[in-house]
């Protein structure tokens, strides 16, 4: 299965670390979403969206990624990485997705050392995320979803 994830990281990297590990698994591109790139999405069979969470959804550039270049009907999925834990970090990109009609196969987050505004002034929140387990927590999800699709 060739899959391709489209991703954005920046403050500490928490996210690369998780794309990065799983691009290890197989046949994994990596595509930094901020760069440009002449990849035809519709190569890949799966096609992950992995971000930091940025004002509680996935980094502009990811989105504005998804937006463009995303054919119809593909499966996707989402990994995040984010200073606290809530639900609806997906949102923004899951409607993307649904409005091309994409399948969506799974999502994993995780904690991700974060030092964002106020964090900054108490030296971070998350410290020391994402951890190997966490880190083997995403391996194993993917595993999962490259074995059912």
């Amino acid at each position: 299965m060739k899959v391709l994830i489209v991703y954005h990281s920046e403050h500490h990297d928490n996210t690369k670390k998780l794309v990065e590990a799983i691009a290890g698994q197989g046949d994994v591109t990596l595509l930094n979403a901020s760069e440009n790139s002449n990849l035809n999405w519709s190569d890949y069979d799966l096609i992950g969206f992995a971000s930091g969470i940025y004002y509680q959804k996935f980094h502009k550039d990811v989105l504005d990624s998804a937006e463009k270049n995303l054919p119809d009907s593909k499966k996707v999925f989402f990994l995040y990485t984010c200073g606290v834990k809530r639900n609806s970090y997906t949102d923004a990109i899951r409607q993307i997705a649904e409005a091309k009609k994409a399948q969506i196969v799974g999502s994993y987050g995780c904690l991700g050392f974060d030092t964002f505004g106020p964090f900054k002034l108490v030296g971070g929140i998350a410290k020391g995320r994402p951890n190997d387990e966490d880190i083997s927590k995403a391996i194993h999800f993917f595993s999962e979803i490259t074995e059912e699709s």
